[in-house]
């Protein structure tokens, strides 16, 4: 969430954590599906609403 929240896309979330593209994607539907959210855009809003993440942080 967090790095989805950080404008990541599922290729370097990917990347980053050493995963597939379609293993992050499907994660990522997992977290939609969860939170009952409908989109990346409201996972990073949830994110900087719940402190997940912060403006200008890693």
């Amino acid at each position: 969430m967090k790095l989805v929240a950080r404008g990541l896309s599922n290729e370097e979330i990917g990347a980053k954590l050493f995963l597939a593209k379609d293993t992050v994607k499907t994660h990522v539907g997992h977290v939609l599906t969860k939170l009952s959210l409908r989109d990346r855009a409201q996972i990073i809003v949830m994110a900087y609403e719940t402190g997940l993440v912060q403006p200008g942080r890693e």
